[in-house]
């Protein structure tokens, strides 16, 4: 079996060593892949001075480059984020739109260099949003040239206006460890079948 690598971008609000319930349900995600010689390494991208912009560097100190190596490096990107007034976080969206810059990055053969990697998505939060959440990410994700599983997402919602987090649960629910256990299984899957057949190039 080829070995894979995933890179997790934890997209809280919460600095380290601060508990994060989308921390946690990164961990989960990463041990359902490990099930599948896929190695995960975590990026919590708010302790790092992530510049705002649309390139691939902007500068003065931006700490994003480090991370797009990265993200060059991996197989697989996980996307974890929480959910606040039904929206993705706003650390989520920066690196979003920090990914904007490989729409115009390509290999040797000419094709994007997004291509033929795999990108999947966590969602956790108190309150409804997860499917809008996904939904705009995986269209930011697939339009940047990466490849979305099947049911590659995993998401918990509490129940709305309610307090509680992912944190708090005694265990994970039946049917979240079902999603995150599918999410990892198709994308190692589907990582390993773009290695074997690549996307055809552009010239």
């Amino acid at each position: 079996m080829t070995s894979l690598k995933a890179l997790a971008l934890v997209c809280t609000l919460k600095p380290s060593p601060a508990a994060s319930s989308s921390d946690l349900i990164t961990e989960h995600v990463l041990t359902e892949f490990g099930k599948y010689d896929v190695t995960g390494e975590t990026i919590r991208l708010v302790d790092l001075d992530i510049r705002p912009g649309v390139e691939a560097d902007m500068g003065n100190g931006d700490q994003w480059p480090e991370v797009r190596r990265h993200i060059l490096d991996a197989d697989i990107l996980l996307v974890a984020t929480p959910t606040w007034l039904g929206q993705m976080s706003s650390v989520a969206k920066r690196a979003l739109e920090r990914l904007d810059a490989e729409l115009s990055e390509t290999d040797d053969e000419g094709s994007p260099i997004l291509f033929g990697k795999v990108a999947v998505a966590a969602v956790v939060g108190n309150e409804d949003g997860a499917h809008a959440i996904v939904a705009s990410l995986f269209q930011g994700l697939n339009d940047c040239g990466y490849t979305i599983p099947a049911q590659g997402c995993t998401y918990w919602n509490g129940e709305a206006m309610t307090p509680g987090d992912y944190n708090d649960l005694d265990s994970v629910p039946d049917a979240v460890a079902s999603a995150t256990a599918t999410l990892a299984r198709n994308a190692a899957h589907l990582a390993r079948a773009l290695r074997v057949g690549p996307y055809p190039s552009a010239e």
